[in-house]
């Protein structure tokens, strides 16, 4: 975080309440709060039970999705590299006031051990994780071994044209298909102000035979 100036984005939750999420000015792409993130957080404030429940995200970024978890009850573990971890634990910290559940901030690298993220959580959530074309059988994998017979992953992406993005989405779907049932939440189930006809929210668990 050295030599990035920080800049706050704010996000209203069902209650009122102001979740604000510092962002960096300089950095990676896990450094700013992106749109399908929003998305993911507004949803997950319609009707879904989530207090008490274990939820793990992947590829948090700022934690944005993982806060709002959070703020409705949840016992999160918000994950990704170790360079983003200092702006992780400053937007635990000033949202601390808002937490009903309780929040960790944590190092996980796709691909490599997940056993200390183990048993497998209630949730896993992931926004906008599905840009890098090397990443995408690490993070398969981290899904394949994260998830148990009751997981829900949910899946939030930008839909993007440009580039290789067409195929590299193609490629993730096709890998994930080999061990997950997906099922598309219509536009309809999302928030109505926080949607987007190119921004998809999924809901994918392990198919039946490949439990273990």
């Amino acid at each position: 975080m050295e030599g990035s100036k920080t800049f706050v984005r704010e996000l209203e939750t069902v209650d009122g309440s102001l979740l604000t999420v510092a962002q960096l000015s300089a950095g990676d792409v896990g450094c700013v709060v992106w749109d399908a993130a929003i998305v993911l957080a507004k949803y997950l404030e319609a009707g879904l039970v989530l207090r008490r429940r274990s939820v793990l995200e992947l590829g948090a970024g700022t934690g944005l999705v993982g806060l709002m978890a959070a703020v409705h009850g949840a016992d999160v573990t918000i994950t990704d590299l170790e360079d983003l971890q200092d702006l992780m634990k400053i937007n635990i910290e000033n949202n601390k006031q808002l937490i009903t559940g309780s929040i960790q901030a944590k190092v996980l690298k796709w691909g490599e051990s997940i056993m200390e993220f183990l048993p497998p959580p209630d949730y896993i959530l992931m926004a906008d994780c599905i840009y890098y074309e090397q990443s995408l059988e690490p993070l398969v994998k981290t899904l394949e071994e994260l998830a148990g017979p009751e997981t829900c992953i949910m899946c939030c992406y930008e839909e993007r044209t440009m580039g290789k993005n067409p195929e590299i989405e193609r490629e993730f779907f096709k890998l994930l298909h080999m061990n997950f049932d997906v099922e598309k939440i219509p536009l309809e189930k999302h928030n109505e102000e926080y949607r987007s006809e190119d921004i998809h929210i999924l809901h994918i668990k392990k198919k039946l035979k490949n439990l273990s």
